[in-house]
């Protein structure tokens, strides 16, 4: 037994757990917190921010990179109130934080103290945050402390992972209490959530794979963070099985591989898009099925499910059959079941007769990877000002070293990216596409860099979504953080202003940055507010210079910024479509409709 406040064993127990940062924003309702801060400072560092949601999307990025969830802390009211769109980023990608927020006294509760929310109930932030987080803990006694932190990390880590909230009001941080503090070895290091598949679904799921003709294996995020990209890496080349990935498989399997298909979605590549649509078997690994993979579940532009049989291997039930029929769906563990799976195959007897088949379908979708080089070669040699938008990313996939880190924002670029950067590892092209907020990669390059600090880290991010958290600048500074921005300066909201151009029949409204009264387009110079900062900082007009650009950045070991100005009047079109409903869809660039 000893005796700590809340505080203490709060970060006690964050200790134990080896979190080595703490992101967030001071208030009057966490004072308390950072005081126990303090006192273990040598054990455990708190960066500070200067807006709140950039605690969250640093703590995300630096889980994606480092696999070691971190936590954040909030003060009441407005201060947590920020939180939320990071933490449904976090929820909805199932990446793990703790989000530490503060309330206000308990003896306040219900009398409409400064910042508490309690129109409805007393205390009430955990009821502003239920949708996106996996759960809420909200201790109202020092005593109950360490059950409630023991068992929100445990909640956090297990199953399917996210991010959990724990409230704390403000007195209970300071309140002290006789404590027996449980050991985060023997609650936390002994559960594994590694389930298997049951064995006569393994062995369905092989026989299944063995009979078809034209298997795709589909991958999305939850193979990269199930750190199974080496089972699917052997079990693709074991079977000759091309692999497509959703925007959040990315990396899953070097995309230089022969049996790498790259992006299926309604920007994706040709040969993926054309291959999975002619699958007649499907192996789907950790992935959602969302309407962008899927090109709005219209069939015959990514997916024809059925007749294409799909065996839909994900942690978490809910997922398989929610948006296709299954012939064979597997709750498991995607790196567990692929070691099951190589485990059963080891007992088969391969016939050649099956090798061969796949060399005739390997070499259909060579035609189909030819096919959409020759579609794509224009807009390599495109030499333009503004610089021409595909250029931009084979620029920049072009001249980054073999380890960086590239975080992509939200937007039009990241489109451009996840078609023209072919990263080689799981987290060398990291971006958000569950909930999608602006901010994400403008903040998250920090976490990735404290993650990995021996490798270079650069954020991809719009226009729109740098001027949105311009204050990621004065944080690098601080805290000395060598991460490179490069703003995709395209004076608008480039997306969605293509979105009103292809569906509106071009009306386009509040989506361009212009001067109200000249109608000039409009854009602060980033370069020269990156400078006043305390960033070195460039401006780029030219393709070579841009990529000249980021190597410079990434030599000077300092935080930079370089403002390019690229084209925003061509958005990134594919073999895959997206519907509107409402305003129905466009035809693919390459291709079209496939029905079987």
């Amino acid at each position: 037994m000893a005796r700590m406040n809340g505080g203490q064993i709060i970060v006690d127990y964050l200790i134990q757990q080896k979190v080595p940062y703490l992101f967030g924003l001071c208030g009057h309702g966490n004072i308390s917190l950072i005081d126990a801060f303090y006192e273990r400072s040598d054990e455990i560092k708190a960066l500070s921010v200067h807006h709140e949601s950039v605690s969250g999307f640093m703590a995300d990025v630096y889980y994606r990179v480092s696999g070691q969830p971190v936590a954040t802390f909030t003060s009441c009211g407005p201060g947590s109130a920020n939180m939320p769109i990071c933490l449904a980023n976090s929820f909805f990608d199932s990446v793990p934080f703790l989000a530490v927020t503060g309330n206000i006294p308990t003896g306040q509760f219900n009398r409409g103290a400064f910042q508490e929310t309690y129109r409805y109930y007393q205390a009430d932030f955990p009821s502003t945050v239920r949708a996106y987080c996996k759960l809420v803990f909200q201790p109202t006694r020092a005593e109950t402390v360490p059950v409630a932190v023991r068992q929100a990390w445990k909640t956090m880590v297990t199953g399917r992972p996210g991010p959990v909230v724990l409230d704390v009001p403000f007195d209970i941080f300071k309140e002290e209490a006789e404590v027996e503090m449980p050991r985060a070895a023997d609650w936390d290091n002994n559960i594994t959530c590694r389930c298997g598949a049951d064995p006569e679904g393994v062995r369905r799921a092989l026989d299944i794979l063995l009979e078809a003709r034209r298997p795709v294996l589909l991958v999305g995020q939850g193979v990269k963070y199930g750190g199974a990209t080496a089972e699917l890496l052997t079990l693709a080349e074991r079977l000759q099985i091309p692999v497509a990935c959703s925007s959040s498989g990315m990396g899953a399997i070097n995309s230089n591989h022969r049996l790498a298909l790259g992006l299926i979605a309604r920007n994706g590549t040709y040969q993926a898009n054309h291959a999975a649509r002619q699958a007649d078997v499907l192996l789907a690994l950790g992935v959602r099925f969302d309407d962008r993979t899927s090109s709005s579940w219209l069939p015959g532009y990514s997916f024809n499910i059925p007749p294409t049989r799909l065996i839909h291997v994900d942690i978490d039930p809910d997922e398989i059959a929610r948006n296709y029929p299954v012939a064979l769906g597997l709750m498991a563990d995607v790196k567990t079941f692929l070691k099951q799976l190589l485990a059963e195959l080891d007992q088969r007897k391969l016939l050649h007769e099956v090798l061969s088949m796949r060399e005739e379908w390997l070499q259909a979708i060579d035609g189909y990877r030819r096919q959409w080089e020759e579609f794509i070669a224009p807009g390599f040699q495109e030499d333009t000002t503004p610089i021409h938008p595909q250029r931009a990313a084979h620029e920049i996939g072009k001249v980054l070293p073999k380890d960086s880190i590239l975080v992509s924002d939200i937007g039009v670029h990241h489109n451009w990216l996840i078609q023209f950067c072919h990263p080689e590892q799981p987290d060398s092209l990291i971006g958000s596409m569950g909930f999608g907020p602006m901010g994400f990669g403008v903040a998250g390059v920090l976490g990735a860099k404290l993650a990995a600090p021996d490798r270079p880290c650069v954020s991809v991010c719009g226009d729109g979504a740098f001027f949105m958290h311009a204050s990621v600048l004065g944080t690098a500074v601080e805290y000395n953080i060598p991460v490179v921005w490069v703003v995709w300066n395209n004076y608008s909201y480039a997306s969605i202003r293509g979105l009103q151009r292809g569906y509106l029949d071009g009306r386009e409204l509040v989506t361009d940055f212009r001067y109200s009264t000249t109608n000039e387009p409009y854009s602060p110079d980033y370069a020269a507010m990156a400078r006043s900062t305390g960033v070195d900082a460039v401006r780029v007009d030219k393709a070579f210079d841009l990529s000249e650009a980021i190597e410079q950045a990434i030599k000077a070991e300092r935080p930079y910024l370089i403002d390019a100005n690229i084209g925003a009047d061509i958005n990134p079109s594919g073999a895959g479509v997206w519907e509107l409903p409402g305003l129905g869809h466009k035809q693919p660039a390459i291709g079209g409709r496939h029905l079987t």
